[in-house]
């Protein structure tokens, strides 16, 4: 019984884990020839924390991530429009992290190397076709440097984890087209400094056309002090206005956002300034896909990114291609390396990671900023004034149950594997 899975991202790896933590072997193929660092910081919600603790990667998580304290919105002129405290803070069993994307890459990499042995662990082959034998997966591999093929693989079943622009997915889908790109353009870097607020606050200020987040991301920086701030840095354009493909790694251009941001001098946070002294940052389209009404084609199927890419609004990314990960082990120790054991995977988390698409398309809880711009663009005395604090609280929790992490539930229920 063997398991091929075609990408060593953060789903990819996850799901190598998980396979191996109930005794599936699997071979994981990687494009890269050799993995980086790359990247900036994301956020692991706590149900995703969660998953990784039960692989045995807390402690290893926790020794370079920040645990994040509280998430706080402000509108553009830095004042407070909500908080609400974030992982331990609020009562749930696990933390929130904030943490470098490369340094998580690398966490999960190692692990799985030295559990899985590093013969299962292929870099540098690019899928480029398989065949469904009735009774397995022949899987075809190039070295996309040179072109040149690489010996068949073959297994019981093929999971897609190969990102948003999914050689799997196009195959199964050549007529979709480029990633749907919303007119927003991201501009992320990080940036040494000083510590802001709790130290281990994440923030986002501004609204829907204009906006900055920033959370620190370093567990070392903090323990000297100082902080290392992963920082965005967003502008919404016009539908028609040029852009580039979307690249995690493109080099970004300080002239084209940071004079819209000049004034952002709130007396907690120099925005000009965090952004003036990062190097580098990276350029980034905000872009998504339709929702699909079928992930899994026999003994085929897709998960985190080539599944069901997804604005990166309120931290769900990551988290959902990890929760895929393990919903998927699940079922084929319930099922076995089976068809069945794919649709019956799919038939849960289709549905789930849907809304969550079509949620960020609509802003997810972000949309309180954006609220408060239309109605007091000049800023206010009382956001009382501005905003109940029904629609504050309801916009929270709404967005919480949609995604998975809703505190009591989540701590009530119980493990996936």
């Amino acid at each position: 019984m063997t398991i091929l899975i075609a990408g060593g991202g953060i789903a990819g790896l996850t799901a190598a884990l998980s396979l191996h933590q109930i005794g599936v072997h699997c071979r994981v193929f990687e494009t890269v020839s050799t993995p980086q660092p790359l990247g900036v910081g994301i956020n692991l919600l706590p149900h995703a924390v969660r998953e990784l603790s039960e692989l045995g990667l807390h402690d290893a998580l926790a020794e370079t991530a920040i645990p994040t304290a509280e998430l706080a919105y402000y509108n553009r002129h830095g004042q407070p429009i909500w908080s609400e405290p974030r992982g331990l803070q609020a009562g749930y069993n696990w933390p929130q992290f904030s943490i470098h994307r490369g340094e998580l890459q690398l966490i999960l990499l190692q692990a799985a190397r030295e559990r899985l042995g590093a013969g299962r662990i292929l870099t540098g082959h690019h899928l480029s076709g398989w065949e469904d034998t009735g009774t397995g997966v022949r899987a075809h591999f190039i070295d996309r440097r040179t072109n040149l093929r690489f010996p068949d693989a073959h297994g019981d079943l093929l999971i897609a984890a190969d990102g948003i622009h999914s050689a799997v997915r196009a195959t199964l889908y050549p007529n979709e087209g480029p990633p749907i790109w919303n007119g927003a353009i991201l501009w992320r870097g990080t940036t040494r400094g000083s510590p802001f607020l709790t130290g281990r606050s994440m923030i986002m200020a501004g609204h829907e056309f204009q906006k900055f987040v920033a959370y620190p991301i370093s567990r070392t920086a903090a323990d000297q002090g100082e902080a290392v701030i992963n920082w965005i840095a967003e502008r919404k354009f016009q539908p028609n206005h040029a852009r580039q493909r979307e690249d995690w790694n493109r080099p970004g251009n300080l002239a084209d956002f940071l004079p819209q941001f000049a004034n952002w001098r709130f007396d907690w946070l120099d925005v000009p300034a965090v952004i003036q002294a990062a190097s580098p940052c990276f350029e980034y389209p905000m872009v998504d896909r339709d929702p699909l009404d079928r992930w899994t084609f026999g003994r085929t199927t897709l998960i985190g990114d080539a599944a069901h890419p997804m604005y990166p609004i309120g931290s769900n990314g990551a988290s959902q291609g990890i929760l895929d990960a393990r919903v998927l082990a699940r079922e084929i120790r319930r099922l076995g390396p089976t068809p069945e054991a794919l649709a019956a995977y799919e038939a849960e988390r289709r549905p789930a990671t849907a809304k969550i698409v079509l949620a960020n398309r609509a802003n997810g809880p972000e949309q309180v900023m954006q609220l408060v711009e239309q109605r007091a663009p000049a800023g206010f005395a009382r956001v009382e004034d501005v905003l109940t604090p029904a629609e504050l609280e309801d916009t929270a929790a709404g967005y919480k149950r949609i995604a998975g992490f809703d505190k009591d539930a989540l701590n009530a229920r119980g493990p996936i594997i």
